[in-house]
């Protein structure tokens, strides 16, 4: 029998939340097979099976935090994992296993249970008098043990329609109906006047649903792993930097004619499609090189000013916004651009992207124009100073001279930037030069 464990992650991460197992109990396994995936801070990881085998026992279940090096499941060893049962299985099956039933059973922490009802049965648990939980003489599955405890329902008190007595989800719901009154968690504040009639008109307001003054149905949803940490960092940056934004706009007319007349022949040379992305990475660059406080970080009293360029391109994914990086950006063509930034979309949004595709940014760039955003004020990402926001392409009148007005492709640009060292006259300097390069694109060509 060998034992499955959390791999080392990365120098800043040590533990992760599992999301799912793509193998079942008894299912047969062979060496760099993936087993499960995990969900850290930043990436999700596959763990892999190090031999071949059969998975015999899954010690830990989706929704559970687990850290490197922890045992989360058993692999019995051997081609199809047959091994000889221990004495304990030939006693009686494990299904039928009776759960202990000691008074005074060993307090353990409490687990995140699954966020799906599970076969495998656990000794049911109940509150003590202090709050902790000790192991009650029921058996019922973590599912239905969560959904007691969200609802306040008393584990004991459920009727099993199990033959051998175990407990299901379906089995604390229609307590939960049979008994609509909802109980109060200890740290609650009291419960405002008419609550005990709202209860009593909307018992089941929803899964993991509690009181809250209203009857009107809501939903509670855990934060993923992820979006718990693009929380933390989003308040840090407005924590902890002076953070300031200045506004522009460009005129797109000349980046839309290049890319009208060369689109063409750049995708039969290239293979890839010359978006708007490579001309704003070029911009950046070249307004960086003349504004390198921009491209700096604060690291106590020092300021550490870069003299290359990595810059961050934000992407949307499922599980939130992250921010891989296009390494040393001022050597690349546009054409590199371009496949570099798609390829780590394309990762990103697969979940498949690495610890080092998210490090050591210089600089970002967040392009909420393709959601139709008209204008906003980007966050900082630490411990970079400075980031620039795109925006929606939009037809707008613009003046030419005192006699003439067009109709202009016109985008809102924004700069959001750290005053502790950069002032105000080199912020708005610096989003004047992206300006007046993006208007003159051949200046890229040399400049960016």
């Amino acid at each position: 029998m060998s034992e499955v464990k959390v791999p080392e992650l990365a120098e800043s991460i040590t533990e992760g939340t599992i999301v799912k197992w793509l193998k079942a109990e008894g299912d047969s396994v062979s060496r760099g097979e993936v087993l499960a995936e995990l969900e850290t801070d930043k990436v999700n990881i596959e763990i892999s099976a190090e031999e071949d085998g059969k998975l015999e026992k899954i010690l830990r279940e989706p929704g559970d935090t687990v850290e490197v090096g922890e045992v989360i499941a058993m692999i019995a060893q051997g081609a199809g994992g047959d091994t000889a049962p221990s004495k304990e299985e030939t006693a009686a099956p494990k299904e039928q296993a009776e759960p202990p039933k000691e008074e005074n059973a060993p307090l353990e922490k409490a687990t995140i249970p699954s966020n799906e009802e599970q076969d495998e049965v656990e000794p049911a648990r109940s509150p003590d008098k202090e709050g902790a939980e000790i192991h009650s003489s029921r058996a019922a599955s973590p599912a239905a043990r969560r959904l007691a405890r969200e609802r306040g329902i008393d584990i004991d008190s459920v009727r099993s329609q199990d033959p051998l007595g175990r407990i299901r989800v379906d089995d604390v719901k229609a307590s939960g109906e049979a008994q609509p009154e909802v109980r109060q968690e200890k740290t609650a504040a009291p419960a405002p006047a008419g609550a005990q009639k709202q209860a009593e008109r909307n018992p089941q307001v929803g899964a993991g649903a509690k009181l809250t003054g209203t009857d009107k149905p809501i939903e509670r949803v855990p934060m993923s792993r992820r979006r718990q940490t693009i929380a933390e960092r989003l308040v840090y940056a407005q924590q902890t930097a002076a953070m300031l934004t200045t506004f522009n706009e460009v005129d797109m007319t000349a980046i839309l004619d290049v890319r009208k007349r060369r689109q063409e022949k750049f995708v039969e040379q290239h293979n890839v499609k010359l978006g708007f992305m490579s001309f704003f990475t070029k911009a950046v660059i070249g307004a960086l090189k003349a504004f390198p406080l921009l491209n700096a970080e604060i690291q106590g009293t020092d300021i550490l000013i870069k003299k290359y360029y990595d810059i961050g391109i934000a992407v949307s994914t499922e599980g939130g916004l992250v921010v891989p990086v296009v390494r040393d950006a001022d050597r690349l063509s546009f054409a590199d651009l371009e496949k570099n930034i798609a390829d780590l979309a394309k990762k990103a949004r697969d979940n498949k992207l690495s610890l080092s595709d998210l490090q050591g940014g210089t600089f970002s760039i967040t392009n909420g124009g393709i959601f139709g955003s008209m204008l906003s004020t980007p966050i900082l990402n630490p411990p970079q100073v400075g980031i620039l926001g795109m925006h929606k392409i939009q037809l707008r009148p613009v003046a030419i001279d005192t006699e003439r007005t067009e109709n202009r492709p016109m985008m809102y640009i924004a700069l959001s930037y750290d005053h502790r060292i950069v002032d105000g006259k080199e912020a708005v300097s610096f989003l004047a030069r992206v300006k007046e390069l993006l208007e003159d694109p051949e200046a890229l060509l040399l400049e960016g």
